[in-house]
């Protein structure tokens, strides 16, 4: 495995680099937004706090695992060359032992602390990531769906840790965020095929170049995504204003993905990238705006 090395990043940074903070972060963000929609409001916000904390630990211990598991992989692809394990930063060892015990730590918390619901969720999630999604980045190009699994429960986590159950609207925001993330990592791979085709990843845009079915799964989900964002309007649980900002961002989402349909060209997958960037962000500022007015 081919080590580069980095003297300027510190084992603190790196241990932070290992823990995928942009993805915690989004992690984070949308179990806020379960809590919050399923408590109608923020009833504890120690409960909260330690939503958060095990959430936290359990989501960068499995980002931790992710980097171990993928060290040989990153050390092949330019985007990822420098991360700590391929970098000689960090060492394959102390990678694994850290992801575990941070998944460990937080999954017994939530457990402890919150309830038995939240706790499986965290566990569920980090399994479906590191030993079901990882792997199949190499085997089927069905990776991108198994993978937006997991990166659609931590609304449900939230959720649990406000009431102790599931009901039909967090399922809904389970489904939101499964659809959402298609698009997204669709054109992330389109951009980045070079790269996965180093490292043997079966991204769609990487076994078939000439992008047509990555751009047929593209619109599939896009198409999906619009009457199933409707849903919390037609279930009572938003209003008119929900309703008319999510139709917006939804048919804006979809007519970004065009230009990749006819140019096939980075540029316009970074465009796609950018509108699945913006609608996230949008509608989860539209559901809490819809509930406090």
């Amino acid at each position: 495995m081919k080590r580069i090395k980095q003297p300027t990043k510190t084992l603190f940074a790196a241990y932070t680099e290992l823990s995928k903070p942009k993805i915690m972060s989004l992690v984070l963000i949308t179990t806020v937004l379960g809590y919050y929609l399923g408590g109608n409001g923020i009833e504890s916000w120690l409960t909260l706090t330690i939503t958060l904390i095990g959430t936290a630990l359990s989501s960068g211990g499995a980002g931790a695992l992710n980097h171990y598991l993928e060290r040989d992989a990153d050390s092949l692809m330019k985007r990822t060359q420098n991360r700590p394990i391929p970098a000689g930063i960090i060492s394959p060892s102390n990678a694994l032992m850290f992801g575990i015990m941070l998944v460990l730590s937080g999954t017994t918390l939530l457990v402890w602390k919150v309830n038995t619901l939240t706790g499986f969720l965290s566990i569920l999630t980090a399994f479906l990531y590191v030993l079901v999604y990882t792997p199949m980045k190499k085997i089927t190009w069905l990776n991108t769906s198994i993978g937006s699994i997991p990166g659609a429960i931590p609304p449900l986590g939230g959720w649990a840790a406000a009431t102790g159950h599931l009901d039909f609207s967090a399922w809904v925001l389970f489904f939101i965020m499964f659809l959402w993330q298609h698009p997204h990592f669709y054109a992330i791979a389109w951009m980045c095929k070079e790269d996965y085709a180093r490292a043997n990843f079966k991204m769609l845009p990487v076994i078939e170049p000439d992008g047509k079915r990555t751009i047929r799964q593209i619109f599939w989900h896009l198409a999906l995504l619009i009457p199933v964002s409707i849903l919390p309007y037609l279930y009572g649980s938003s209003g008119f204003v929900y309703l008319s900002g999510v139709l917006i961002l939804s048919v804006l989402y979809l007519i970004s993905a065009v230009p990749l349909a006819r140019e096939k060209t980075n540029n316009s997958a970074k465009l796609l990238l950018r509108s699945s960037v913006i609608y996230l962000p949008g509608l989860l500022f539209l559901i809490v705006f819809d509930k406090i007015i």
